[in-house]
C-alpha cells in the first residue's frame, strides 16, 4: 500500500508540472488523485500552448499584457501607486483579481504580464531564444517603460526542469544548484530593475517578492524560495509580502491544506465561505490541481481565474495590503 500510495503521489506531481519535482519532505501531503481521476492541464502544457499562441500571433498584449482602463482616482489623502505585476501560472491567474483590489483600494495604475511555467530567469534580459517571456515583456523593460513605483514578482520557483533558462536543473536531481541559481537568478534580475530605473532616470521602483503557500509534494522546497526571497528583499531595502500565510493552516505555515476556516470577511460575503455549514472554504481543486488556487477547471490556454475563488482573493488582498502599509 505504501509504494502504491508513494508512486500515485509521483505521478500526481508530475501532472501538475509547477507543483515541484519529486522530492523529500517531512509534513504530510494530500492523497494522491483517485484510480480514474482526470489530472489537471499541467503548468508544462499551459506554458507549451501559451509559446505556440505568441509565436502564431507575437502582437504586443499576447498573451498575458493587460494595461490599466482609464486612470482610477486614488483615495482622498493618498498617494497613487502605479504596479508592475509579473509572474508565472499563479500570477496569471491572480492578476484581474489583483488589479481589481489594487484599483478599488488603493486607487493604483496597474499594468500584468504573467507567463504560465516561468522562472525568474525568464524575465532577464539576455535570455534570447531561453525565456518563455518575450524581449517586450522582460522585467527590464518594462520597467524602463512604463516606470513603476512597485514590482510585484509572483513565482511559484517551478523545478521540473521545463523553463529552458534552468538548464534543466531541478530541485529534486540538484537541489543545491537549483536554489543556488535561483537565489543568483533573485539577485540578477534586481539588479536588471535597478539598472533599468537608472536609465530611465526614475526613482527605483520597490521590488515585492510574493511568498508561496504550502507546496503539497515538497513543502521544504518552496520554505526555502521564500527564504531566497526574503533575503534578496533584505539585501536590497525591499519587500515581502507573505501572501501564502494567508493561504496556509493557522498554526502550520507550510502544511498544504485543500480548505481552511472562513475568515471574518468570507463569513460577511458568504459567496467566498463556500462550505457556510462547517465555517470553511475551499482553496483548490483538490482531486486534480494541488496548486493552483482557481476553482475553475484548467484549459488549455492559460487565463485569468473566471471564477470567484477565495484563494485567490486571499492572495491579491495580502499583495494590496502590503502596498497599502508600505505607501502610508
Amino acid at each position: 500500500m505504501r509504494r502504491t500510495w508513494c508512486v500515485g503521489l509521483l505521478l500526481g506531481a508530475v501532472l501538475l508540472g509547477g507543483c515541484g519535482d519529486p522530492g523529500s519532505g517531512d509534513e504530510a501531503a494530500p492523497p494522491p488523485p483517485a484510480p480514474g481521476d482526470t489530472p489537471s492541464q499541467t503548468t508544462r502544457q499551459r506554458a507549451e500552448a501559451d509559446r505556440r499562441e505568441r509565436d502564431a500571433a507575437p502582437d504586443r498584449d499576447a498573451p498575458g499584457r493587460k494595461h490599466d482602463d482609464p486612470a482610477p482616482k486614488a483615495p482622498a489623502g493618498k498617494p497613487r501607486p502605479d504596479v508592475l505585476y509579473l509572474g508565472d501560472s499563479l500570477a496569471m491567474e491572480n492578476q484581474d483579481v489583483l488589479g481589481t483590489l489594487l484599483r478599488d483600494q488603493l486607487g493604483a495604475r496597474y499594468t500584468s504580464a504573467p507567463y504560465s511555467g516561468t522562472t525568474l530567469c525568464d524575465y532577464l534580459e539576455g535570455t534570447g531564444e531561453d525565456s518563455l517571456v518575450p524581449d517586450k515583456d522582460k522585467a527590464a523593460t518594462l520597467v524602463r517603460e512604463l516606470r513603476p513605483d512597485y514590482v510585484v514578482l509572483q513565482f511559484w520557483g517551478n523545478a521540473w526542469g521545463y523553463t529552458p533558462c534552468m538548464k534543466g536543473i531541478t530541485y529534486d536531481k540538484a537541489r543545491q544548484r537549483y536554489l543556488a541559481r535561483y537565489e543568483a537568478d533573485a539577485r540578477r534580475l534586481t539588479d536588471q530593475i535597478t539598472e533599468a530605473a537608472r536609465d530611465a532616470g526614475v526613482r527605483r521602483p520597490k521590488v515585492v517578492w510574493v511568498s508561496q503557500g504550502p507546496d503539497a509534494i515538497t513543502p521544504d522546497r518552496v520554505r526555502h524560495v521564500n527564504g531566497i526571497y526574503r533575503q534578496q528583499a533584505t539585501a536590497t531595502g525591499d519587500l515581502v509580502s507573505d501572501a501564502g500565510k494567508a493561504v496556509s493552516p493557522a498554526s502550520a505555515r507550510y502544511t498544504w491544506a485543500e480548505k481552511l476556516p472562513c475568515t471574518a470577511w468570507e463569513r460577511a460575503h458568504p459567496e467566498y465561505c463556500t462550505d457556510r455549514a462547517d465555517g470553511r472554504t475551499s482553496l483548490h481543486r483538490a482531486k486534480d490541481d494541488y496548486l493552483h488556487f482557481c476553482l475553475a477547471p484548467t484549459t488549455p490556454k492559460s487565463r485569468p481565474c473566471p471564477v470567484r475563488s477565495p484563494g485567490i482573493r486571499r492572495i491579491g488582498q495580502a499583495v494590496t495590503d502590503t502596498l497599502r502599509d508600505h505607501s502610508t
